[in-house]
């Protein structure tokens, strides 16, 4: 299993955010995040930020660094290695089992990331078969999508998906992350769009509709 980082709430754990950090990062990037949710004090809500594995990277020289699947070319079409992405996509499912086992149901499990994280967290909620309560998606797009209409599962057509992007995103192109959430729409799936005049980051304002998203959808009073 992934090795992980994880925050346990003040009170008894009854929900589960499992966060994936972008290329490069490691688990502790989302860690500070968390205070700035303000979250009530007594919420119930546990965080998960497991590690990518390490591996050589092709656009970045071969550099080895964490990464949750291999980007073999700049070219926008080309960007996500499947096989790389189904095996973050298992590890990711071993995560969600090891929470229902500890108690948390599936169905108060969210799964959030940025970049090559929110790849991973896309790809593995529209396939799982259990209903989860949502997907936080920053700062990404859309793997494995010729293969998503056959792969979709039921449990989770309807699943909350919050995607939020900048417009000055110069990693992952703007055109590409609308792109994405037209595809995910032509599949029948609802989607919670917004976009900030930021790069590849994360902002202020996209922290709160973080916020009133895992609220929502974890019924935080």
């Amino acid at each position: 299993m992934l090795d992980c980082i994880t925050l346990e709430p003040p009170s008894p754990a009854t929900a589960c955010v499992i966060w994936m950090h972008g290329l490069g990062a490691d688990a502790n990037d989302f860690v500070p995040l968390i205070p700035e949710l303000r979250l009530p004090t007594s919420h119930s809500v546990r965080f998960v930020f497991p590690n990518a594995p390490t591996m050589p990277v092709t656009i970045n020289g071969g550099y080895v660094m964490r990464a949750w699947y291999d980007i073999a070319s700049a070219e926008i079409d080309k960007r996500a290695d499947e096989a790389g992405v189904r095996r973050s996509q298992a590890a990711i499912t071993e995560l969600i089992a090891d929470q229902v086992a500890k108690g948390i149901a599936a169905n108060r499990i969210v799964l959030a990331g940025f970049s090559q994280g929110g790849v991973i967290a896309l790809q593995t909620s529209l396939r799982h078969p259990e209903k989860l309560a949502g997907v936080v998606a920053l700062s990404t797009y859309l793997a494995c999508v010729d293969t998503l209409g056959a792969e979709a599962s039921p449990a989770n057509r309807d699943v909350p998906i919050l995607m939020v992007h900048g417009a000055m995103d110069p990693v992952i192109p703007l055109t590409l992350a609308k792109l994405s959430k037209a595809r995910l729409e032509t599949h029948g799936y609802k989607i919670e769009w917004h976009e900030y005049g930021m790069p590849h980051s994360v902002c202020a304002e996209e922290v709160e509709d973080i916020s009133a998203f895992l609220k929502r959808v974890l019924q935080i009073a």
